[in-house]
Order: structure tokens, then C-alpha cells, then sequence
């Protein structure tokens, strides 16, 4: 298995846990933001919702211009922002099975308006902006749960609101 192999298959094993989190978004507090500085919940989710898709596809250039920067629109609906990781995520192992057979230390330019700004290595992107990028956002995502009386879902182990015990049915509890 080579290096963009495993980085897919770890991909796929936070999926579950990612998805958990933007199904518990309580439909009438997409407009809610914890401070004046923040992304509200919907601008939030939808961004993680968009992450894998769009991070995933720099692995594919060999620049990336970073002048248009994320719009964080405000999405209409929690079933917007479901339908959006979905196509994000097969957006994203159609990219990883593109990447995998270019050299992980390719390096990518990043430029503001054509002016050199920073230059990582295909490798790095994959893991710092795809993978890393969106533990990152999901975990803040998971404070504005909590914030919201929202039950947080476990990720890497229990939560305060669930452990990873499965009951006589096969759920966790």
C-alpha cells in the first residue's frame, strides 16, 4: 500500500465520526456563532462539509492561488450541509486515487494575485490542509455542540455525552 493509500484509508475511518458530528446540527441554530469573531454553526459545518473535496484536489497542481480564499457561506438547511460532505467526500477519493500515483514530494506553490507566498510538499498537504485541516474544524464543531446543549458525539474515544460501549443492539451509548 503506498503513502496516499494510507492516507485514503484513515480518510475513510474518520468519516463515521465527522458525519456524526454535522448530523447532530440543530436545524434552528445555523445562524449561531459562539462570538462576534466566529463562523456561525452553518458557516462551520458547511466549510468541514466542503473541506475534503476542495483540500483534496491541491494534491493535483503543482500551484494553488489562495487570493479567492473560502466564501464560508451561510448554508439554508442541515440536509444542505449532509448533501454537500457527501459529494465532498467522493470528490475527494476521486482525487486521492488521481494523487496516488504522483510523487508525494512534489512541491505546490501557493501565490496571492501570482506573488509566491509559501510552497509545501504534496505529502504535507495531504496530511496538514486535507487530513489535519478537518480533525481541526471538527473538533471546534464539537465545542459549538457542547455550547448548544448538543450531545457530542464520540470521535477518538468517549465523549461526556457518549461512550464508545456498544449496547445488546450494537449501539453505542
Amino acid at each position: 500500500m503506498n503513502a496516499v493509500n494510507t492516507l485514503l484509508e484513515e480518510f475513510k475511518r474518520s468519516l463515521p465520526a465527522t458525519k456524526a458530528h454535522l448530523s447532530r446540527l440543530p436545524e434552528d441554530k445555523l445562524d449561531w456563532r459562539p462570538a462576534e469573531k466566529s463562523l456561525t454553526l452553518g458557516q462551520l459545518a458547511l466549510h468541514i462539509a466542503e473541506s475534503p473535496g476542495g483540500t483534496s484536489s491541491l494534491a493535483l497542481t503543482d500551484s494553488f492561488d489562495i487570493s479567492g480564499g473560502p466564501s464560508f457561506r451561510q448554508p439554508e438547511s442541515v440536509a444542505e450541509i449532509l448533501e454537500t460532505f457527501e459529494a465532498s467526500c467522493a470528490e475527494a477519493r476521486d482525487n486521492l486515487d488521481k494523487a496516488a500515483g504522483l510523487p508525494l514530494g512534489g512541491i505546490i506553490a501557493f501565490t496571492l494575485e501570482g506573488a509566491p507566498v509559501f510552497e509545501m510538499s504534496r505529502g504535507d498537504i495531504l496530511r496538514d490542509i486535507f487530513l489535519n485541516h478537518t480533525y481541526h474544524h471538527r473538533g471546534q464543531l464539537g465545542v459549538y455542540l457542547r455550547l448548544l446543549g448538543v450531545p457530542v458525539p464520540s470521535t477518538y474515544g468517549p465523549s461526556a455525552d457518549e461512550s464508545m460501549m456498544p449496547t445488546p443492539e450494537g449501539q453505542a451509548v
